[in-house]
């Protein structure tokens, strides 16, 4: 990155790296397989050596041999445990080419792991057990490394020592692969059969498979030619900072993501379409003449541009697409499931976007590649689903640039990754729909009713009071000559949410479509009071960012379960207790407090008259009520 501007002039580096990954079923062999590697193409140094001798007698499963597997399962837990957790990475290069691998964890629970290594690697060795064959897993694993754009795949039959060195039982092995990987997008499948433990044809030809005539391992990833393409691909600049040192110096640094560029070249902001020029490429040592994919640079301009973080630059005559609606392939990686409809944070490179998953066309069995219909998705599942974003996203097909193609979803409130996505194409909703604009706006409409428009957002539990204390706020407000208007969950059920039921999925929708509609009667002005149990905090928060901060109230109805229960104004608890109701909130279903409330409500403490003006109360310390 730029930390100085220089002049001097720099060549473009080149390099011949093969990334690559092992993958496959639980001891399949592939860490064990790495390290025979490592050992064989004598990239260990003697103390890694004696340290790794020392630690085979405390962890070893060989007995007396050296476990080269520890080579490469460095964690306590996956030493003791004998399998491998998290994706490893290793680097070393032979006389031919230098090499990056990736050993991924075989266990399901750990499927994301792998996904996170494959997508990084252009060949993938996918190992299979000789005593086992075709495994759920390795068909899972092939799938993933189709879907994130693997082309080459290394089929390694391994511990054929155990079947005797037997052709036959290889040969029926590759047939059953090469059957199930025809309906995959793999350009090239190599079959080996390798003993990782004793190095059958890892880096040597073995003498015990005298009938195999094929490449070692070693001798096929030297020689395979697998060209990223990335610099023949479109140009494609993701802006990750906006470089300003000092007021005479503005530049805009990252990582060329595919392409190349040079000083002088024309180029636009995808987003907005202003085009501009190439003044300078600028490195630590120097600036360059031209850039191509992988160089960290900082580019300046000839022109003043609006250009900001997660903004990408290309040539106009070769733009990736914007859109607000796409279609992706989606896997999910998180034990909670994908609720539909729920609002997600979304980053496309360092684009960080609101976005929800609307519909999910199909989900995909990884051991037949069969389409299953599907309302959510759970932990390890794949599924083919359309994506709406809160604004406009810059992106390529993933088969076309996987990174400016991909996307993780992290979840609002616990702030983890839940899910990773490859996207398909551009539903094109952003180029063919545009806003009206109004003339008459929430203010001049909210000025006409002397007041401030706000929702005032009334959860807690069924029974709590809710709906009694937000009617009293809202006969309080009409007395003193407000324009309000109650949304009750009850009553939209009747209605515009009569479709829904009671899933979680269900529910999300239900908020979200309650909070659209909430936004569209506060922006003509009036002060909107919502009743809803709401029991996640993500759909509450969703609803305060659609509304804005400053416009959003939230009322906590905090009433203990046992109180709600005893109360049971509705009969529910008597429902549920005999089993009429599922996934009822506080009960059987989660319901998550708000941890930091606009008002917070103890009804055990004061009455119900007594809260509807607290509530009112808050609205005039804030001047909701002020012309």
């Amino acid at each position: 990155m730029f930390t100085n501007p220089a002049t001097e002039l720099v060549p473009v580096r080149t390099k011949d790296q093969l990334r690559f990954i092992t993958c496959g079923s639980v001891d399949d062999g592939k860490s064990t397989l790495i390290g025979r590697l490592l050992h064989d193409s004598k990239m260990i140094y003697q103390d890694q050596l004696t340290a790794l001798e020392r630690d085979s007698i405390k962890h070893g499963s060989t007995g007396n041999d050296i476990d080269f597997a520890l080579l490469v399962d460095g964690l306590e837990a996956e030493r003791e445990q004998g399998i491998t957790i998290d994706v490893a990475y290793r680097f070393f290069t032979t006389p031919r080419r230098s090499f990056m691998v990736a050993d991924t964890p075989g266990h399901e629970q750990y499927t994301r792991n792998m996904a996170t290594g494959a997508s990084h690697a252009q060949l993938a060795i996918i190992l299979i057990d000789a005593r086992k064959g075709v495994m759920v897993q390795t068909r899972r694993h092939s799938f993933i490394c189709s879907l994130l754009g693997i082309r080459h795949v290394v089929l390694a039959v391994n511990k054929i020592d155990l079947v005797a060195y037997d052709k036959e039982r290889f040969d029926r092995i590759a047939r059953d692969y090469l059957a199930f990987a025809a309906g995959l997008s793999f350009t090239s499948i190599v079959p080996i059969p390798i003993s990782a433990r004793y190095g059958d044809n890892v880096v040597d030809r073995s003498v015990h498979a005298n009938w195999y005539h094929g490449p070692c391992l070693l001798e096929h990833l030297e020689s395979i030619d697998i060209q990223s393409g990335t610099a023949s691909q479109a140009f494609r600049f993701p802006v990750q900072w906006v470089n300003r040192p000092n007021p005479d110096f503005r530049g805009y640094a990252g990582s060329v993501a595919s392409g190349r560029i040079s000083t002088g070249d024309e180029i636009v902001v995808a987003a907005s379409g202003r085009t501009t020029r190439v003044k300078r490429i600028v490195t630590h040592d120097g600036d360059l003449v031209a850039a191509e994919a992988g160089d960290a640079v900082t580019i300046t301009l000839e022109d003043e541009t609006d250009i900001s973080r997660g903004d990408i630059l290309s040539r106009p005559d070769d733009r990736p697409k914007v859109a607000d609606q796409l279609a992706a392939y989606v896997i999910w990686m998180d034990k909670e499931p994908l609720a539909p409809g729920r609002n997600y944070v979304l980053r496309i490179g360092a684009q960080t976007i609101s976005g929800s998953i609307t519909t999910i066309r199909h989900r995909i069995d990884v051991n037949t590649c069969e389409h299953l219909a599907a309302g959510t998705l759970s932990l390890n599942e794949i599924a083919f689903c359309d994506v709406v974003t809160a604004t406009p996203a810059v992106f390529d097909p993933y088969d076309l640039n996987r990174k400016t193609g991909s996307f993780i979803i992290i979840d609002r409130y616990t702030n983890r990754t839940v899910g990773a996505g490859m996207i398909a194409f551009p539903l094109r909703r952003a180029t063919n729909i545009a806003r009206q604009a109004l003339s008459v706006d929430r203010r001049e409409r909210a000025a006409l009713k002397n007041q401030k428009p706000c929702v005032i957002w009334f959860t807690g539990l069924s029974g709590a009071g809710k709906s009694t204390i937000a009617n009293l706020v809202d006969q309080n407000l009409s007395a003193m000559s407000r324009h309000t208007m109650l949304l009750d969950g009850d009553n939209l059920r009747h209605g515009l949410n009569a479709d829904l039921g009671f899933s979680e999925t269900d529910r999300v929708e239900n908020i979200r479509r309650v909070g659209e509609v909430a936004k569209l009667m506060a922006d003509s002005g009036l002060i909107v009071i919502c009743s809803f149990i709401s029991p996640t905090r993500a759909e509450r928060d969703s609803v305060r960012s659609l509304v804005g901060k400053e416009e959003f109230i939230e009322v906590f109805v905090d009433t203990p379960l046992e109180e709600c229960a005893r109360r049971d104004p509705k009969g529910l608890y008597s429902k549920v207790k005999s089993g009429k109701i599922k996934n009822f909130s506080g009960i059987d279903s989660c319901y998550e407090a708000p941890t930091t409330p606009e008002v917070h409500l103890r009804t055990m403490e004061q009455t119900l008259e007594h809260s509807a003006e607290a509530v009112v109360d808050v609205l005039m310390a804030r001047s909701i009520l002020d012309g």
